[in-house]
């Protein structure tokens, strides 16, 4: 298996075309960009193909993603399959009072759009789309529901955050999971200055088992690593991957 990392976990580091070389140093072949990368869309294909890597996925603001002609055209340049909304568009809507059947609706046309154009669309969870509505229905769901086009990328260690069990919603919708963010989350207490995620490995998840299920539960063709707020992106990248290599999958 060919893990990926997720280049918002290196978004501090001063130096783009050292990083992607770094990763690559360490066994990885593939990386998934973040919004703020697509300034120049054919600097980053260049970069990308020095360092001998693919971005076969990507996150897009849901604001970049509305002007979708545009979005796209970065998609091509850049070489990019999928593209997943990776978070709801205001504040409103991680205080509770968004517009999630709306914005399920928002995401549906871009999902439509990508599709005509040959290219994969999904969402990217947080632990805000766990809460039920009167209808006892989930945001998540209700994006899903939207349009069959949908995927969902589960950020695994979120879910686990909102008090939920992953296998039990691989189990419900595995059959739309398409990508899955392998990210750990540090025992009560630890890592404060990374507010609370650990390498992967080295937290509190079974990644080993959890990997596992994905793969037997999921049509997951990518496990990104990610680390919201690694005090040091090489050693979570490095360290994360050790720990990958050492279940040999």
């Amino acid at each position: 298996m060919d893990y990926s990392f997720q280049m918002y976990s290196a978004r501090n580091e001063a130096s783009l075309d050292e990083t992607l070389k770094t990763l690559a140093s360490l066994g990885y072949k593939q990386v998934e960009g973040w919004g703020g990368q697509f300034a120049d869309p054919a600097a980053l294909a260049q970069s990308l193909k020095s360092a001998g890597l693919i971005m076969p996925t990507a996150h897009m603001g849901y604001a970049q993603l509305e002007d979708t002609d545009a979005a796209l055209k970065i998609v091509d340049q850049v070489g990019i399959e999928t593209v997943y909304c990776p978070a709801p568009p205001s504040e409103e809507f991680r205080t509770g009072s968004g517009d999630w059947a709306g914005f399920a609706q928002g995401l549906a046309r871009i999902a439509a759009a990508f599709k005509a154009a040959g290219k994969g669309f999904g969402y990217h969870n947080h632990h805000w789309e766990f809460s039920k509505d009167a209808d006892g229905k989930t945001p998540m769901e209700l994006i899903l529901d939207a349009s069959p086009d949908m995927q969902w990328e589960m950020d695994l260690a979120w879910v686990v955050k909102a008090d939920e069990d992953p296998v039990a919603w691989m189990d419900k919708l595995g059959s739309r999971i398409t990508s899955v963010h392998v990210k750990d989350i540090a025992a009560a207490g630890e890592n404060a200055d990374e507010d609370g995620w650990a390498d992967v490995g080295h937290g509190t998840l079974d990644w080993k088992k959890l990997i596992a299920d994905a793969q037997s539960k999921t049509k997951a063709r990518y496990f990104v690593l990610e680390h919201d707020k690694p005090s040091d992106a090489i050693r979570f990248a490095r360290r994360s991957m050790d720990t990958l290599k050492s279940f040999g999958a």
